[in-house]
């Protein structure tokens, strides 16, 4: 499968999700999406990473944009973080990489010395058509949900 591309629709998709639900791109249609991948539930950077998204929801929403969280972490875990941080929107999982291969978000980390595979934290905005609109990569947490609305309010 080809890697996605600015100016490109994106691929159709299914993935597991919270709420015992099935994402279907095809499904969203109509809608902006944001979709952000994120190295592990419970963690502090993507913790706060989702608080932010959460305490925006309601602008984001103004400007009929879908907000979805993405990571490797197997449906439970995703179902306790979403209920503790109470976030208003659906985290998928990616168990088998098929969707961080798409984005191509998986990269070599290093963390104490400790060389891995992990995801990037990246965020991709796609409008009502399906295009892949912006994308952020590397993403640090500070202020990264106030960039990535400013394009969702552009976007609309």
């Amino acid at each position: 499968m080809n890697k996605v591309s600015i100016g490109k629709k994106v691929p159709a998709f299914t993935l597991p999700a919270t709420g015992d639900k099935t994402i279907k791109l095809s499904a969203l249609k109509g809608k902006n999406i944001v979709l952000y991948f994120y190295p592990k539930d419970s963690t502090p950077g993507c913790t706060i990473e989702g608080q932010n998204f959460r305490d925006n929801i309601g602008k984001f929403n103004a400007h009929n944009t879908i907000i979805l969280g993405i990571s490797r972490d197997k449906l439970s875990s995703h179902e306790k973080f979403k209920q503790q941080q109470c976030f208003p929107f659906d985290l998928l999982s990616d168990e088998d990489e098929t969707l961080c291969n798409l984005f191509d978000v998986i990269k070599e980390k290093n963390m104490y010395g400790r060389k891995y595979m992990g995801i990037e934290r990246s965020t991709f905005l796609f409008n009502s058509q399906g295009i892949l609109t912006q994308e952020w990569r590397k993403v640090r947490v500070k202020e990264h949900v106030l960039t990535v609305l400013d394009a969702a309010q552009n976007a609309s």
